[in-house]
């Protein structure tokens, strides 16, 4: 998109007379993919229909021999006494038959484009032919052009009359460069020739004036590549030839001041044009491989997902915290186990049995089974941690 909200205004000389403010219309999103349709759909529309004769190989009486021949049913030609007879007729792999799918006339040789893809096609090559990459891009040879859009005074082109007069104000702007590239034509023989399409001009610039009945058009018109448009009938296939965006355009000031006027802005509908707002950009910043790289999207893209672990299940049987939590009561069982085992340990350094060291302690009220089977689980829950 045009940034510079004020564009400087050449004279015939080259050189700076005043400014003038940037339209709304070259900041315009690009669109290439409406751009390649609206022009491919445009195309066909200045083609002539065309098709081979109505009768073309199948003017002969030829029928077909049937079956029980051992040959093949094609309609074979008839008669006798000549090496056209018996051969095959009509078909498209014959000699002399008709082709396959004959073309016709009534084929559906234009489309219809709508009026608001046309339009926001033209919108898009506008913006893109106020951008230098692009319009280098296409081969356009702008190095030495002071700025783009190239905005000229308008009693310096549109008084124009001689070829000379035209050639020497694109060379004090230094845009002859591109004129000379656009000599180079390629030229083909054969059918393109017999059909007088045989030379393929390079497209050069695009002088667009603001008034009817100028005579820039007769100044111009017979340097090759260079053509002339009205800014009020601005079409897509001069603005991008070939579906092919930054067509390298010269502005006069009183077209370039009426851009606002045709298309209008954003929030402000075009006088020309009923109803039409130009496109309103969806984002502030169309570059999406810049949003994507910026720092700011590749610090959440780029960050570490947080790791979730699944917890495995305890074995309730084997530990003792897990245990506890299942069943509290545990801890002061495995408690009087701890107890009893020091017990235990006591009575086998003194040499006295467990059941006299329970009696000696006053716990008569646990029979032996019981203080046995705790004993029993602290060693295979607490001893096993151990």
């Amino acid at each position: 998109m045009a940034a510079r909200p004020l564009v400087q205004v050449y004279g015939g000389n080259g050189e700076v007379v005043g400014q003038v403010a940037s339209p709304a219309v070259l900041n315009t999103p690009i669109r290439y993919d409406i751009v390649q349709y609206v022009q491919s759909n445009l195309r066909k529309n200045s083609r002539v229909p065309y098709s081979v004769a109505k009768w073309a190989g199948t003017q002969t009486s030829a029928v077909s021999w049937g079956t029980g021949r051992a040959v093949a049913r094609i309609p074979r030609v008839p008669g006798g006494g000549t090496h056209r007879a018996g051969q095959g007729a009509f078909g498209n792999m014959c000699r002399g038959g008709r082709m396959f799918a004959p073309t016709r006339t009534w084929r559906r040789w234009h489309r219809k484009v709508n009026v608001n893809q046309k339009r926001y096609a033209v919108a898009s090559a506008l913006a893109a032919s106020a951008i230098p990459a692009l319009v280098m891009a296409r081969g356009h040879r702008v190095s030495a052009i002071p700025e783009l859009p190239l905005v000229v005074a308008t009693d310096a082109v549109e008084t124009l009359q001689k070829t000379k007069a035209a050639l020497a104000l694109l060379t004090k702007l230094k845009a002859n460069e591109d004129v000379e590239r656009t000599k180079v034509t390629k030229k083909t023989s054969g059918k393109a020739r017999l059909r007088n399409r045989s030379k393929k001009i390079k497209a050069g610039p695009l002088i667009i004036v603001g008034n009817k009945g100028t005579t820039a058009q007769r100044a111009f018109r017979n340097l090759a590549g260079v053509q002339v448009a009205n800014v009020n009938s601005l079409n897509l296939l001069l603005l991008a030839p070939g579906g092919h965006l930054g067509r390298f355009v010269i502005w006069t000031q009183a077209a370039f001041e009426q851009l606002n006027t045709v298309f209008g802005t954003a929030d402000k509908a075009s006088t020309v044009k009923k109803g039409y707002f130009l496109p309103r950009p969806i984002l502030a910043n169309p570059d999406v491989r810049r949003v994507i790289q910026s720092d700011s999207v590749q610090a959440l893209v780029s960050a570490k997902p947080t790791r979730f672990i699944k917890a495995k299940k305890p074995n309730y049987l084997k530990q003792a915290k897990a245990l506890y939590k299942l069943n509290p009561y545990a801890a002061v069982e495995h408690g009087n186990a701890k107890a009893l085992f020091r017990q235990a340990a006591a009575a086998k350094k003194s040499g006295s049995s467990l059941r006299k060291t329970i009696a000696k302690k006053g716990n008569t009220k646990e029979p032996l089974k019981q203080v046995k089977r705790s004993f029993a689980k602290y060693n295979k829950v607490v001893r096993s941690e151990a």
